[in-house]
């Protein structure tokens, strides 16, 4: 790894991991996309699809927890995926990863200027872009500690913004708020069309996106070599970001489902609006693209993190060149951030002049991803595991995969079904047409070009 004078300083907190990596997961899906859901599968459908998929969230976490206080390495989830599994699948993990949050930053900078066109319209989107992408740089190249509060600020913001939403809305639905759609509906609008109005396969197509509105929690292991006592604050930080995520996510589609018909427009227009309005809240429409502008620059801001140290990861390995695993003094990788913003960058002219080919192929890719890094976080701790008790008593892992082998089965097998369920949604079946093939093509380029270039990194745990 990285010699003493150019390693990566241990400034994050547990409330910085947690903050991380709520920033990386609570974006535009659960603001923009949670009304669209209930639509399609009704708000009971849409309740145990996010309860599924914050079941597979943590059992995912618990496979990671383990990985990451025993190894808690930057940018882990290559490590664990090439030590573990195969270098060259952890090469493919690497940049499958890089790849979703890099895809990401082009549609985030462009989101970003649509929410601040609505009070400045006469400035251009491309100005914003900029200022953001200078924005975002500078919060992730000047210190971690910079950026660490900016995230937690940022995230606070949303998890604040859900929090007040939920209450206000259980108010509505109670009573104890008056509301201009409808006195006290309590939870007779979850059912008003059926428990299931477009049948159950609805649910497992809403399952599939239930889980993507997961991806972001292992950020917490991405961030490990930079966390101070991760033997403590990794767990603990996993507890809190879990609990907080299933909780606001949940209580989100209980009370949008409550309020809102399953035969209204309003689900798929701006239900968090609508309800906000009807409860008698003034400036509605401005304060909710005010917190989905600050969601979509914490996710850039996350994301530009967890691209970046993925490269420095890869030039570690010995897959880039070394300038990528150069540190600044204050321990960044400053090439690896300015890499990643130019992919973001060139993601968003993808986006306006090749839409149908080049950046829809990007996007597949990166949908495709989430599964692929999911899967391999289960694997990597199932035969972690293994190799671990050959040489060592199991006493000495501080912290320990609850109901293993279990709990790493069920990860491995959920991934499995949720990638055979892409294959049923006609939406989402392009993203094994381009994901598999991305993948295989990465695994030939590393047996052909870097099987006897990289590292050993039998002794990650050193």
């Amino acid at each position: 790894m990285a010699d003493k004078d150019n390693q990566f300083m241990r400034k994050m907190s547990s409330k910085h991991l947690v903050t991380l990596s709520l920033g990386g997961v609570i974006g535009t899906g659960i603001f923009l996309s949670s009304g669209y859901l209930i639509q399609e599968a009704g708000a009971i459908g849409t309740i145990i699809a996010y309860v599924v998929g914050g079941f597979l969230a943590t059992l995912v976490m618990m496979c990671l927890g383990e990985l990451s206080v025993y190894h808690p390495n930057t940018a882990s989830l290559h490590l664990y995926a090439s030590k573990y599994i195969h270098p060259s699948l952890g090469f493919t993990v690497a940049w499958l990863y890089w790849l979703t949050w890099t895809v990401a930053l082009g549609s985030q900078f462009i989101t970003m200027g649509v929410c601040l066109q609505k009070w400045f319209p006469q400035t251009p989107i491309w100005v914003w872009c900029a200022v953001f992408s200078v924005l975002i740089l500078l919060l992730n190249m000047l210190d971690i500690k910079i950026f660490s509060v900016s995230e937690f600020w940022m995230s606070l913001t949303k998890i604040v913004a859900l929090g007040i939403f939920i209450i206000l809305g259980a108010m509505a639905i109670t009573g104890l708020l008056p509301s201009h759609a409808s006195s006290a509906p309590l939870f007779t609008n979850l059912v008003s069309n059926g428990v299931f109005p477009h049948g159950v396969g609805a649910v497992f197509i809403v399952l599939l996106s239930a889980n993507f509105a997961f991806s972001g929690t292992e950020l917490i292991g991405v961030a490990a070599g930079e966390t101070s006592h991760p033997e403590k604050n990794i767990p603990k930080a996993i507890k809190s970001t879990l609990f907080l995520l299933i909780t606001l996510f949940i209580g989100t589609i209980v009370v949008i489902g409550a309020l809102i018909p399953g035969s209204s427009k309003i689900l798929t227009e701006s239900p968090f609006v609508s309800i906000l309005q009807n409860i008698g809240i003034p400036y509605a429409s401005d304060i909710m693209n005010f917190i989905i502008f600050i969601a979509i620059l914490s996710g850039a801001n996350s994301g530009l993190y967890a691209a970046s140290r993925m490269l420095w990861s890869l030039s570690e390995d010995g897959t880039l060149p070394k300038v990528f695993s150069k540190l600044s003094k204050n321990g960044l990788p400053i090439y690896g951030l300015l890499l990643t913003l130019a992919g973001g960058l060139l993601s968003l002219f993808s986006s306006i002049y090749a839409e149908s080919t080049v950046y829809l192929a990007l996007v597949s890719i990166s949908g495709f991803a989430v599964v692929a890094v999911w899967l391999s976080i289960g694997i990597s701790q199932l035969r972690f595991r293994k190799v671990f008790l050959a040489s060592h008593p199991l006493s000495d892992l501080t912290y320990r995969t609850p109901g293993y082998p279990v709990v790493p089965w069920l990860v491995i097998i959920l991934c499995v079904v949720s990638m055979i369920g892409i294959y049923f949604d006609p939406n989402q079946r392009i993203a094994l047409y381009f994901g598999i093939p991305f993948t295989l093509v990465s695994i030939i380029v590393y047996q052909v070009f870097y099987r006897r270039r990289t590292h050993d990194i039998s002794t990650l745990a050193d």
